[in-house]
């Protein structure tokens, strides 16, 4: 069995995954797709997390306290 590797631009990936996913000769490494779909999740994490910060909503730790910490 061969292995590629591609890349696909972000606004045509979806589209891309259901195309290769209806061919009955190919397999997926899901590993490689579930890491992708973790850290698109903890990007939006992230943002969201910010957001509640800007609204104050959620506490956050001073630099100079983290550094203090370590």
């Amino acid at each position: 069995m061969k292995e590629v590797t591609l890349k696909i631009p972000e606004k045509k990936y979806k589209f891309f995954m259901e195309l290769i996913k209806s061919l009955d000769f190919v397999k997926l490494d899901k590993g490689a797709e579930d890491l992708k779909e973790q850290q698109l999740e903890s990007v939006k994490r992230g943002f969201e997390e910010m957001k509640l910060i800007k609204e104050g909503k959620l506490k956050t730790t001073s630099a100079k306290d983290f550094l203090d910490e370590l």
